[in-house]
């Protein structure tokens, strides 16, 4: 069961050169990696074309990149990270041992920085991952990719991309909750406040359960 890496970037040269170089073996072992770009103006297409089967362009967007990436892979399973990614040992083969009996699934998450706080955000985003079954980004989803196809992939939407995705598949089944981490970049958090930014990811999914567009919703987190 081989698998294509989908990874969306837009001038992220430091962090997809790291994440890249976590990805080398796989590649060796047959597995794809995949770099859509959304129109970075520094070296993240440069940095990334050594280490990647294919670099591609597309509209911006994380989720027009990820299914503009879907559109160009060849593997029957995808697995989608972020930029800003720091995986675990094993990671594939803990994916391809469990979607021989399910259908799609996401890793716990560990926030990079060294704030308490970061350990108590980082435990509620899993369990309540977990008992919802919705998913972010950060969280590395892996699905079957006629799973994905089933449900007509990602809804190319300027926020929430993840939470839309998850609820169309939890129509499926439920996500597998793998509880090995993919270390994340807390560089948000940290620029803009840990507090600030729990409240503001509360106030946005909020406001997208009472039927906010995610146009308006993605203003409001810029």
């Amino acid at each position: 069961m081989f698998i294509s890496i989908i990874i969306p970037v837009l001038n992220e040269e430091q962090s997809v050169k790291s994440l890249l170089q976590q990805l080398q073996a796989y590649r060796q072992q047959g597995h794809e990696v995949i770099v859509v770009d959304g129109g970075s103006d520094d070296g993240t297409v440069f940095v990334s074309k050594p280490l990647a089967d294919k670099v591609i362009t597309s509209g911006s967007g994380r989720a027009k990149q990820m299914n503009k990436g879907v559109e160009e892979s060849v593997n029957e399973v995808l697995w989608f990270l972020h930029a800003d990614t720091s995986i675990p040992k094993n990671a594939i083969e803990t994916i391809q041992e469990l979607l021989s009996k399910n259908d799609w699934g996401r890793f716990n998450i560990k926030l990079s920085g060294s704030h308490f706080l970061f350990r108590i955000i980082e435990n509620m985003i899993n369990i309540r991952s977990c008992l919802s079954g919705i998913a972010t980004g950060d969280q590395g989803i892996f699905v079957k990719k006629k799973t994905f196809k089933s449900i007509n992939g990602y809804s190319e939407i300027t926020l929430m991309e993840d939470v839309a995705l998850s609820k169309k598949l939890k129509t499926i089944s439920a996500p597998i909750c793998v509880k090995e981490v993919l270390t994340t970049s807390s560089r948000r958090w940290e620029k803009n406040g840990i507090i600030k930014t729990i409240l503001l990811m509360w106030y946005l999914r909020f406001l997208y359960w009472i039927g906010v567009s995610p146009s308006s919703l993605a203003k409001l987190y810029q």
